[in-house]
């Protein structure tokens, strides 16, 4: 599982560097996106529907937040 943190930064980066890694990543590889990005709870699923990633967890906790993504494109 690769690990993206991207604790500190605000929308839209968070989107932006997600989607840049999983343009360099294998299909079916496993992304876990650490963000204390408050928009990230609504920005993280849409962007995984539209691109057709899985959302396999999220867990909203304090302070941040943190999302696992199935790469299912390349």
């Amino acid at each position: 599982m690769i690990e993206l943190d991207t604790r500190g930064l605000l929308c839209p980066l968070p989107v932006l560097k997600l989607r840049k890694l999983m343009d360099s990543v294998k299909q079916k590889e496993k992304i876990k996106l650490i963000t204390d990005d408050p928009a990230a709870v609504v920005d993280i699923p849409h962007f995984c529907n539209e691109q057709g990633h899985q959302l396999l967890e999220s867990c909203i906790g304090d302070g941040y937040d943190t999302f696992i993504i199935l790469n299912s494109t390349n």
